[in-house]
């Protein structure tokens, strides 16, 4: 919890928001603004969608997020006053926004076989460029005792973050990957950093992750089956699929929420890729594919982690994508949503609250 005297602005204003005070449209995540040097839980944003194969619009994702947020209620049903840990979101990174619209034109010309040859590496140069980013940002947030998470974007933006962490974290950790795509392909479309490669680049490169547990794929090419095989007891997938037949034949969600936070270690990094959940609660993201979590059972799983004792040590939301038409803003709701119900998470595993 926040105790520092300087810190009394902030606490007063989330206070009024919690009595219904309406926050102003320039304000921050929550509806209230927090210096991130202050804060105990700092929100990379990531307005990232170059190598998006299906459809773009993941870039408006944080920004969304943000705005949705103004309308949340503060007292979560799962983790009490979840604010009251500190979270702020760094500021909008509009010189990364201007590299990603420039990069994502040169990325559909690769994908389109229309490319020519500096297409790929300026694509390629880019996508490191963001890492470098994510990265340093995250240093920065630990190094002042803060917890990091990347809010994005598409699914690729978060390897620097897990990066960072596979080095404070040499005694390791493990991955709750939330998806409805296993992202183990090698770079997929000949980009180094896809948002279908996140994990296997986060095998390939971050040692410290002992274990990667995946929940809710159900979108995989047997490239990506292989992959997962082959990584043997540092890999394990609850296939939706399977956990559909285990509830269907009399399963609880339950026991089966204990069967997935069972073959975590200790210390855990969480990655929400929202098309995880059923495209009813997401119908914009990038890349949506039928069935998955109900939000609820989401939710339930995160509370069977808080209570089995874990800690939380980072996480992402990513692909959350904003209606093209700008006609709803049905995917922030649920996105704003998803990303206190994490923060909330984390801040009860750390003790912050």
């Amino acid at each position: 919890m926040i105790k520092d005297k300087k810190l009394d602005s902030y606490q007063v204003a989330m206070e009024k928001l919690e009595r219904g005070t309406p926050p102003s449209e320039d304000s921050g995540f929550l509806g209230a603004n927090l210096d991130p040097a202050d804060a105990k839980i700092v929100a990379i944003p990531s307005p990232w969608d170059v190598t998006t194969s299906y459809r773009p619009g993941t870039s408006r994702g944080p920004e969304a997020i943000i705005a949705a947020s103004h309308q949340l209620d503060l007292d979560d049903g799962s983790f009490g006053k979840v604010y009251r840990a500190g979270i702020s979101f760094l500021p909008h990174p509009e010189s990364l926004e201007r590299l990603n619209t420039a990069l994502r034109i040169r990325a559909e010309k690769v994908m389109a076989d229309l490319a020519d040859a500096g297409d790929l590496t300026a694509v390629n140069e880019g996508c490191a460029t963001l890492n470098r980013y994510v990265r340093e940002a995250a240093i920065k947030a630990l190094d002042h005792g803060a917890i990091a998470a990347v809010v994005g974007g598409d699914h690729a933006s978060p390897l620097g973050l897990i990066q960072a962490l596979g080095e404070r974290h040499p005694d390791g950790f493990g991955v709750l990957h939330f998806d409805a795509h296993h992202d183990l392909r090698d770079r997929y479309e000949g980009f180094n950093f896809s948002h279908a490669s996140i994990f296997h680049n986060v095998m390939e490169s971050v040692p410290a992750v002992s274990r990667l547990v995946q929940v809710g794929i159900r979108d995989f090419c047997a490239e990506e089956r292989d992959y997962m095989n082959n990584l043997g007891q540092r890999g394990t997938v609850f296939y939706q699929r399977d956990l559909f037949k285990r509830k269907a034949r009399g399963e609880s969600w339950d026991s089966i929420c204990k069967d997935i936070v069972a073959q975590l270690p200790l210390k855990v990094y969480i990655s929400f890729d929202i098309d995880g959940l059923d495209p009813a609660c997401c119908p914009s993201t990038g890349t949506p594919v039928p069935g998955g979590l109900t939000f609820e059972e989401a939710v339930y799983l995160l509370e069977c982690l808080a209570e089995s004792g874990r800690i939380i040590i980072g996480f992402d939301l990513c692909e959350v994508s904003p209606d093209p038409t700008r006609e709803s803003e049905w995917d922030a709701n649920v996105g704003c949503r998803m990303l206190y119900k994490l923060c909330g998470l984390t801040a009860v595993t750390q003790k912050l609250l």
